[in-house]
C-alpha cells in the first residue's frame, strides 16, 4: 500500500514545519557571535558520543552522557542567564519578526558622537580606548569601571579622555547605546603578534576582542592613529572614511530579507495546497 502524501502534506503540517524552521533560524541568528556558539559545539560532541554509545552498545558511556545531558540543562540556564534574558527581551520587543528602525536611528546617533570624538582626539593625539558591547555581555569589565550611565555625546567622550583627569586612564564601555562606565579595566592580550611599538591600550583592545565579540576603538597617544579591534583582529591606520564604513557595517542593519523569503515560501506553498495542489495525480 502506497504512502498517501495527501494526508501528510497538509497546510497545518506545512505551518508546523515552517514555525520550527523559523525558530531555529532566529535562535542561530540571536546566538551568533556569542559564547553560546561554543556551547553548541560541545552539545554536538556529546550528541555524537551518545549516538556512538547506542550503536555500539556502550552502556557506561551512554549512562555518562545521559547524566551530562540531564545536569547540563541546569548548568546552561545558570551560565548563560544573560544571553537567555536578552533573547527573551528581544522576543518581548518583537525584534525577531520585524526590523527595529529606532535601533538604527540610535546607532546612527552613536556613530556621529564617536566620529566627533575620534576626529578631535586623533588630531590632538589624545589617547583613548572605547569598547562597544555587541552580543556577549561585558558585565565583568563594567564592574571594574566608574559608573556613568549617560547619553553618548562627542563632548562627553572627549572630556573623559583629556589627560590628567580622573577618568582618562582605562576604557569607556558603551552598552545599549549608553555610556555605561569609564576607567574600566580590560584584559591585556599576551599575543606575540602585536607589534612591539603598540602600548597597553592596544593590548587591552586586542585582549577584550579575544574573549568577547566587543568592538573597540583605539586612538594612539603617540601618533593619533585610529585602530579598531574585533573578533581577535587588529585593524590599524584607519582613515575617517574607513572607520565610519566599518561602524556602519556593524551597527546599521537592514531588515533581513531571508525572513521575508521564508514567509513568502510558506504562503506560496500554503496557497498551492489550499487551491487543490495536494490532490494525487
Amino acid at each position: 500500500m502506497g504512502l498517501n502524501w495527501g494526508n501528510l502534506i497538509t497546510p497545518s503540517n506545512i505551518l508546523d514545519i515552517f514555525v520550527v524552521w523559523f525558530i531555529i533560524y532566529e535562535v542561530i541568528i540571536l546566538l551568533k557571535g556569542t559564547k553560546a556558539v561554543q556551547l553548541f559545539r560541545g552539545i554536538l560532541v556529546i550528541a555524537i558520543f551518545k549516538i556512538i554509545s547506542i550503536v555500539l552498545g556502550l552502556s557506561s558511556v551512554s549512562w555518562i552522557t545521559d547524566q551530562v545531558i540531564n545536569w547540563g540543562v541546569i548548568a546552561i540556564i545558570v551560565i548563560f542567564q544573560p544571553e537567555i534574558r536578552r533573547g527573551l527581551e528581544h522576543l518581548g520587543r518583537g525584534s525577531l519578526i520585524r526590523h527595529n528602525q529606532n535601533q538604527n536611528e540610535s546607532n546612527e546617533k552613536m556613530i556621529k558622537s564617536l566620529d566627533k570624538a575620534i576626529q578631535y582626539m586623533s588630531k590632538r593625539r589624545i589617547g583613548a580606548l572605547m569598547t562597544i558591547q555587541m552580543d556577549t555581555g561585558l558585565e565583568d569589565y563594567i564592574e571594574t569601571g566608574i559608573k556613568l550611565d549617560a547619553d553618548i555625546t562627542g563632548e562627553l567622550l572627549i572630556n573623559t579622555f583629556i589627560p590628567n583627569t580622573p577618568l582618562h586612564d582605562g576604557a569607556v564601555i558603551i552598552k545599549n547605546n549608553r555610556l555605561a562606565v569609564a576607567a574600566a579595566y580590560l584584559p591585556l592580550s599576551q599575543s606575540n603578534l602585536i607589534p612591539k611599538e603598540l602600548g597597553t591600550r592596544h593590548r587591552a583592545a586586542v585582549g577584550i576582542s579575544e574573549v568577547t565579540d566587543a568592538l573597540t576603538i583605539v586612538i594612539s597617544e603617540e601618533t593619533g592613529e585610529v585602530s579598531i579591534t574585533k573578533d581577535n583582529e587588529l585593524i590599524r591606520g584607519l582613515t575617517r572614511q574607513d572607520y565610519l564604513k566599518f561602524l556602519k557595517d556593524q551597527f546599521i542593519k537592514e531588515q533581513r530579507p531571508i525572513n521575508n523569503s521564508l514567509i513568502n515560501l510558506f504562503l506560496n506553498t500554503f496557497n498551492k495546497f489550499k487551491n487543490g495542489g495536494n490532490h494525487d495525480e
